[in-house]
């Protein structure tokens, strides 16, 4: 692959982001490897999140920047419709309440070359109000004799780390607009589950991963009902299937 003809889109959905939006878009304009494309989906935000998006366009004067808005459907939804918009032939998502740090492009799109992965992620600090701390996702990939089903039975990739390539994603039908949450590590297992599909975990720490009231991830309920969809869905094996369940049992009780 060569990295100076490998085009990115970046994807970033938002739902009542007016606090965060603006971090999250300066993260983009500082990269050190640019994208060619932005695409901001407002998923029917009412505290100003569109109009905050859009008065950023002057500082992405040198790529193409898009914003929509479209009534609340969830982030998969919004997802789904900024990659019907992306014209990259790379995908590189970040969270509207999240932050990614300056070689954050530039180090995944190296790794992509290096190793022709369809998929890399990073390591990340997760950051809430009273402290910031690595989380080595690294550390999981690299202990997994076999990479797909180390995925899915501890689920180590963060939405905000993961660059894809786009045809991966639409080969794979986008995010399942069904699940409230999970939808991204559902589409992870259905990308990667095809044979000979390379992907890593890098261990540099490229990404802020804000943990807020607001997160998606902290409606615990929810997010057990739904991962439990994913893991029956994608189960390797039915000691995998019990593995995924235990992990998810666990992790819902001490978030």
């Amino acid at each position: 692959m060569n990295l100076s003809k490998m085009s990115i889109s970046v994807i970033i959905p938002a739902y009542r982001a007016a606090l965060t939006i603006e971090r999250a878009l300066a993260s983009v304009a500082n990269q050190t490897l640019k994208p060619e494309q932005l695409i901001v989906i407002d998923d029917g935000s009412n505290d100003g999140t569109f109009d905050i998006a859009k008065a950023f366009k002057d500082q992405f004067h040198e790529m193409d920047y898009r914003v929509f808005s479209q009534k609340n459907l969830g982030a998969g939804a919004a997802r789904n419709r900024a990659i019907d918009e992306a014209t990259g032939d790379w995908l590189a998502f970040l969270d509207a309440d999240d932050e990614w740090l300056p070689k954050k492009l530039a180090i995944s799109m190296e790794a992509i070359c290096k190793h022709n992965l369809v998929l890399v992620a990073h390591n990340y600090f997760n950051v809430n109000d009273s402290e910031k701390k690595l989380v080595a996702c690294n550390a999981r990939f690299d202990a997994s004799t076999n990479p797909y089903r180390g995925l899915y039975r501890k689920g180590f990739l963060a939405t905000s780390s993961v660059v894809v390539r786009h045809e991966a994603v639409l080969e794979a039908g986008g995010f399942d607009e069904t699940l409230a949450t999970a939808q991204d590590f559902d589409l992870w297992l259905k990308i990667l589950k095809k044979d000979n599909t390379n992907f890593r975990v890098e261990s540099d720490v490229l990404l802020n991963y804000f943990v807020t009231p607001e997160s998606i991830t902290c409606n615990t309920s929810r997010r057990l009902d739904c991962t439990l969809r994913v893991a029956i869905k994608h189960a390797p094996s039915w000691a995998d299937l019990y593995a995924r369940i235990f992990c998810v049992h666990y992790e819902a009780i001490n978030s």
